[in-house]
């Protein structure tokens, strides 16, 4: 007669996994904690008690639906620490404070080639994280982690860009050092299109938007995707995933990138190729075409009408292969979305089949334009306030 194997041990839940779950917003009673990880209240208490001392978890009371004694409340303390959101584009950058929460306290918003080089553009962004940090009364000490976004390929590890014509002497400098005058502490890079995307991961799911199951485009001076798949941003294996503007299509034969190939969707789609073929006055820059569509210029409408229809074909094969909920859009183009979309989903739904097409939502991003900034915030605090982290800087 055979045995049965004896079950796994539970995984072990520390204070980190705790407070990840008073986080989400999966527990927030001592009760439910001990519930979701089976832990007795001998331990639950012991992991508590060790969140607040190390100052993340705050306690209070809820008034009772029945009448009853207040049920004690858990709740992250969102005071505990800081993190820094830095979104920086061909042409402007964004910088922010954010708490635990990622509650945004102070951002700054300025123009800026960033083709000048990290030596020109960095120290600018340090001197503003700087001047906020003071402003808020508040020091290096409290920084627990910093979000990066750039446009193209990133090296997470070695925090810098990898592959991005957009950032022309960017590929290959370490952007950490620059970051030590403000914060020793970790730097996070990703593409500016994931940090989009993991923004739209901060929104609820509604009726009008599955956060889930989304592909989160940014159409602006290029043109970059986010894949959000089960909850989970898809990077690929060398964390390429999402170049859509570099997808040959037939609209584009024989013209010439600015990523040295051609063909590219970005030639007959992109910002920058739009603002060189359009002559009308005062376009200097993509979102000078958009504000003339807004305004009712009939040549700026359908000049970002016919981006968006092609940037739609494009786009096609993707929904059909992964059959998103919705296509939540973003960058400069969202700013005349009603123009946009309206081509968007022209050369989408053309393109796709019925069943992927059907119940597909065309939305624009949660946050607008700050999304760069909010997902930047996320990129952090996912990072610094995961169980790992926590556990860690429990020990220190």
């Amino acid at each position: 007669m055979s045995t049965a194997p004896a079950p796994l041990p539970a995984p072990a839940t520390g204070a980190g996994d705790v407070l990840a779950l008073i986080r989400s917003g999966r527990a927030t009673t001592r009760g439910e904690i001990g519930r979701l990880t089976g832990l007795s209240r001998t331990a639950v208490t012991a992991r508590l008690t060790t969140l607040e001392r190390a100052g993340l978890v705050v306690e209070g009371e809820q008034e009772s639906a029945t009448g009853g004694r207040p049920a004690s409340t858990l709740v992250l303390n969102a005071e505990a620490g800081l993190v820094l959101a830095v979104a920086l584009g061909r042409s402007r950058s964004q910088v922010a404070v954010h708490d635990l929460e990622g509650t945004e306290l102070a951002s700054v918003s300025h123009e800026q080639e960033v083709g000048a080089g990290p030596d020109v553009v960095m120290p600018v962004v340090v001197r503003h994280l700087s001047e906020m940090l003071a402003a808020l009364g508040r020091s290096a000490d409290d920084v627990r982690g910093v979000g990066m976004s750039l446009a193209g390929v990133v090296d997470g590890d070695r925090v810098m860009s990898v592959d991005s014509p957009a950032l022309a002497g960017w590929d290959g400098v370490p952007l950490a050092p620059y970051l030590r005058q403000v914060t020793s502490a970790p730097v996070l890079v990703d593409t500016d299109c994931n940090v989009m995307a993991l923004s739209q991961l901060r929104v609820p799911p509604t009726t009008l938007t599955e956060r889930d199951d989304a592909l989160v485009l940014k159409a602006s001076t290029g043109i970059g995707l986010g894949l959000v798949a089960a909850g989970h941003i898809v990077r690929g294996h060398r964390g390429a995933a999402g170049q859509l503007g570099h997808v040959k299509v037939a609209a584009a034969a024989e013209q010439s990138c600015r990523c040295g190939d051609v063909g590219c969707l970005e030639t007959v789609a992109g910002g920058w190729a739009l603002v060189e073929s359009f002559d009308g006055d005062h376009v200097h820059h993509v979102r000078d075409l958009v504000a003339q569509a807004v305004q009712g210029n009939g040549r700026a409408r359908a000049v970002v009408r016919e981006s968006g229809r092609h940037i739609g074909e494009a786009l096609a094969a993707i929904v059909i292969v992964t059959n998103p909920r919705a296509v939540a859009v973003g960058g400069d183009m969202a700013g005349a979305f009603d123009v946009f979309s309206a081509g968007l989903r022209e050369g989408l739904f053309a393109s796709t089949t019925a069943l992927a097409g059907r119940d597909l939502q065309v939305v624009p991003v949660a946050h607008g334009d700050r999304a760069g900034l909010v997902g930047c915030a996320q990129l952090a605090l996912d990072e610094v306030l995961s169980p790992a982290a926590v556990e860690a800087a429990l020990r220190a």
